[in-house]
């Protein structure tokens, strides 16, 4: 793919998110997310194997069945009430759309099954634009709306969300598909504090994409995309890796690290609501993930490589590690300090 191309994406990624994020009228913030759709689409199909032309297929037909339904919400909701703002809809069928679109576009169960195939078919820097900035937009939609949106429903969205994706992620080899089942369960936590603290989903959104991006650098330094070659990562960069294990534990939301802020604000907010069953609920639930993860930072750091004539150890690294994946791993390992100044922001 050529530089000019790489930059008319990427200037058409910048501009469709900064148009929904910024919109209160419900066409704008359905152009910026056509926007969005069509910039990456030839980031994902780049490659040119079938397995990313399918992925490229499958992304724009959910997306484009997901922006049909957003639209279609918006029109009826100003077709009842005359209103096109956003923070304005009122009509209870406008909502129960609104959720699927939402939900869709997120990845959020039931309608979470192209998000691990998409990862699949696309190499670590694309599976990253899809797993952080590309949900961005749909977040801040759900976060404008979330006062008219079904409080109930949401939250069941997000039990079943955290259960599946803790679930499904614990029988996976392919990294990219075990960060996408990590996804969304990260995505049930967001959902399930959206009605009651929109700012907590946005503080975890933000943390959850800091890490992540964290661990796909890492990842894209060693070029692994499987545990079978994750094994042998160690003897590539051994410091890396050895951070890479810190960072998958921050994800995971084990103490002291980054993870275990936005989950430990998210417990103490829901047991403020009277929500006590809900949050032990989803709390017990995230113990899934955490095998897998825990899995993860086993065979970086812990095993050792295996004795297979037929696979070839990689012991130097082609790709030089960089500032940006230094500070990224710093921040998403040691931001847990920040938490009373965080909790003092009305």
């Amino acid at each position: 793919m050529n530089p000019q191309a790489k930059l008319i994406s990427a200037t058409s990624l910048v501009l469709g998110t900064s148009i929904t994020i910024s919109s209160n009228h419900w066409v704008m913030a359905w152009t910026g997310l056509e926007i969005n759709t069509l910039a990456i689409l030839p980031l994902i199909s780049k490659s040119h194997h079938p397995r990313a032309i399918e992925a490229s297929t499958k992304y724009f037909l959910v997306q484009a069945a997901a922006s049909t339904l957003l639209l279609f919400s918006s029109m009826t909701s100003a077709w009842f009430t005359g209103q096109w703002d956003i923070t304005q809809l009122t009509h209870p069928m406008s909502c129960i759309l609104l959720t699927a679109a939402i939900s869709m576009k997120l990845g959020l169960v039931p309608f979470h099954f192209w998000f691990p195939e998409v990862l699949q078919g696309s190499s670590l820097t694309t599976s990253l634009l899809l797993a952080t900035i590309m949900k961005f937009p749909p977040t801040i939609l759900l976060v404008l709306t979330s006062p008219s949106l079904d409080q109930d429903l949401l939250i069941l969205l997000a039990i079943i969300s955290t259960a599946l994706g803790g679930w499904a992620g614990l029988n996976q080899t392919q990294i990219r598909k075990i960060l996408a089942f990590s996804s969304i369960s990260h995505l049930g936590w967001m959902t399930i504090i959206v009605s009651y603290n929109p700012k907590l989903t946005l503080i975890t959104f933000f943390l959850y994409s800091l890490a992540t991006a964290a661990i796909f650098f890492a990842l894209n330094v060693t070029n692994t995309t499987k545990l079978s070659t994750m094994m042998t990562a160690w003897s590539k960069t051994p410091s890396l890796t050895a951070i890479l294990m810190l960072t998958l534990l921050s994800l995971a939301g084990l103490p002291p690290m980054t993870g275990f802020l936005p989950k430990w604000l998210i417990i103490q907010e829901l047991t403020k609501q009277e929500l006590t069953t809900v949050a032990t609920a989803i709390t017990l639930l995230s113990l899934l993930g955490l095998f897998f993860y825990l899995r993860l930072a086993y065979c970086a750091t812990i095993t050792l490589p295996p004795n297979s004539m037929s696979y070839m150890k990689h012991w130097h690294t082609n790709k030089p590690i960089s500032t940006l994946t230094a500070i990224l791993t710093a921040l998403s390992i040691m931001l847990l300090p920040l938490s009373p100044m965080i909790s003092a922001v009305p």
